[in-house]
């Protein structure tokens, strides 16, 4: 891929949220958790861990946060487990590399923010001092499936500036 073909790919990375019901195949599953492996991370500590969710542990994770409709619809979801000492950016480095690569191998994603972390630490098992935020929802596109709408980005000149907050010149 050229890299105009990459640079397109990053504006063009949308969620989406109407997915088929057949399940990932091995090959493209193992795919994504490998871009989510290989992301960089604070001091390279990797402090991570990733659990594949589906089935009726899904529906479970699902009622760990308040908008989880693409959770619920998707065949799959991978949960981004922000072990003992990380950082949640580097969670989010994994998210946004997770969605690329899905995107790349024509895989739709949508990420997902779970609110009550008692009962997702409950429900994933997760050990003592680790927490996950975050989960991915993954399936092949629906027929027609398209992102939700909420508009353009605001002018550079609202989100941009030079040397301090508010200075654009």
């Amino acid at each position: 891929m050229s890299a105009n073909n990459f640079y397109d790919r990053i504006l063009g990375l949308r969620a989406l949220r109407s997915f088929r019901t057949d399940r990932l195949t091995d090959d493209d599953l193992e795919r994504l958790l490998e871009a989510a492996r290989w992301t960089g991370s604070s001091k390279n500590l990797q402090n991570w861990s990733f659990v594949v969710v589906d089935g009726d542990q899904k529906e479970r994770l699902a009622g760990c946060g308040n908008f989880t409709d693409p959770l619920r619809s998707a065949p799959i979801a991978i949960a981004l487990v922000e072990e003992t000492g990380g950082y949640e950016f580097d969670t989010g480095r994994v998210a946004q590399n997770v969605m690329l690569a899905a995107n790349a191998i024509g895989i739709a994603s949508c990420p997902i923010t779970l609110h009550r972390e008692d009962a997702v630490a409950t429900v994933l098992s997760l050990p003592e001092g680790a927490r996950c935020r975050y989960a991915i929802a993954l399936g092949y596109p629906a027929e027609g499936a398209a992102p939700a709408r909420f508009g353009g980005r605001k002018p550079m000149n609202e989100v941009a500036y030079r040397n301090r907050h508010g200075e654009t010149g």
